[in-house]
């Protein structure tokens, strides 16, 4: 339920005189969601809804679905014509000075810039500021509820336990039939998803050998052979509604013992990680604000000084919930400046990877500060090695 005195609280600590929030057609689905619209929910005309910081919010509708806002707080305004859409903006707005929007400027985040140039010019055309909501929308779409941070771990434990399957099941094709193939290994782990009510938006990448020099590779009926390396990057949920994602990456090497030439980029990767995590621990332990891109930072500065920042050739992770890529701050900037904070209650994956020619390691790991600001890696034990996959696996 839409819960108007924790929102205005936050558009408060904020610093802000409200949040307009807007949408046409489905443009701008966190709205949506902040709004809990139901996910067919048939609208085909601009709203708007405004929360001040204080006092009782406004609506927007058009004739043809006056009813649109209904099960929301706050006074309701018709328009039909565009002049009275474009006044009721203006009534919306009116003693406002800085207000926020799904809005980034210069589109540095895409993530967050839902309302298109138009309508910012519009808003702009009534004397406000318009600011970012990406941190106010973070509050209400990607802090989990207790209940999720539970099945969370729920997941975690089919993610983790997926890997020594999908290992042993290649050690035991290998010895008998002297080969397997990518998707015969993704069936595996797909089987053990449904095995355990688990449910996922698509099959899991295994990666042979050059194939793991792709990071969005997908999985073929390529063979694995004894001396292949090979990369696992699975995720799932709970088949329920709060359910929200577990989403690792691990690497395996076919034989009893990995070759150097693997090993040492999967070190300078594992540095890069750990650092990372380091970095997050740190600032939460010193109660010091943290965004996504400074970890970034972090992650990508032990792989450049190491040689390989060309191979580095996405952002160091992405946030986590009811998608696998959520709506919260990501870790990155590279491919965008994500300015977000990194807030209690929030997931997020810590993946580095180096991509080369004949292979490409990567190593993800899932992170939740928890309510108490307490900063866990879930889902089993941290990938130390290569698993060597006719050898000794891990437990």
């Amino acid at each position: 339920m839409f819960d108007l005195n924790a929102v205005q609280a936050a558009i408060r600590e904020e610093g802000l005189d409200g949040w307009l929030l807007f949408d046409f057609r489905g443009s701008n689905i966190l709205a949506r969601r902040i709004v809990e619209f139901a996910p067919d929910a048939h609208a085909t005309r601009r709203w708007m809804y405004f929360v001040p910081a204080s006092g009782t919010p406004k609506k927007l509708c058009h004739r043809i679905e006056p009813g649109m806002l209904d099960h929301l707080p706050g006074d309701r305004t018709i328009y039909l014509r565009w002049q009275e859409f474009e006044a009721g903006v203006a009534s919306l707005l009116q003693g406002c000075q800085r207000i926020a929007m799904e809005y980034s400027p210069r589109n540095g985040n895409p993530y967050v810039s839902r309302v298109d140039a138009g309508t910012v010019e519009l808003v702009k055309s009534n004397g406000v500021d318009i600011v970012s909501s990406g941190d106010l929308v973070q509050r209400f779409e990607a802090v989990w509820t207790p209940r999720q941070w539970e099945l969370h771990r729920e997941a975690g434990k089919v993610t983790d336990s997926a890997f020594r399957l999908a290992w042993e099941f290649i050690a035991s094709q290998i010895r008998s039939h002297g080969e397997t193939t990518e998707s015969a290994v993704a069936q595996v782990i797909e089987t053990h998803f449904r095995d355990h009510d688990m449910v996922t938006d698509s099959t899991p990448i295994v990666a042979v050998n050059a194939h793991s020099g792709d990071p969005h590779y997908s999985t073929g009926d390529v063979p694995i052979r004894e001396g292949d390396f090979v990369l696992i990057d699975q995720w799932a949920k709970c088949n329920c509604d709060e359910g929200v994602y577990s989403d690792l990456t691990r690497t395996g090497y076919v034989g009893e013992t990995v070759p150097a030439k693997y090993r040492e980029i999967f070190d300078i990767v594992a540095r890069a990680r750990d650092a990372a995590i380091a970095t997050v621990k740190e600032a939460f332990a010193a109660n010091r604000p943290l965004r996504g891109c400074d970890v970034d930072d972090v992650c990508r500065g032990v792989i450049e000084a190491a040689g390989y920042g060309t191979a580095f050739v996405h952002r160091t992770g992405h946030s986590i919930g009811r998608e696998t890529h959520g709506n919260g701050a990501n870790i990155d900037n590279l491919e965008t400046h994500d300015s977000r904070r990194i807030m209690p209650g929030t997931c997020f994956s810590i993946e580095p990877g180096i991509y080369l020619p004949e292979f490409g390691i990567r190593s993800e790991v899932n992170v939740f500060v928890d309510f108490d600001r307490t900063v866990l890696v879930t889902a089993g034990e941290i990938q130390r090695e290569i698993v060597p996959i006719l050898g000794k696996i891990p437990e």
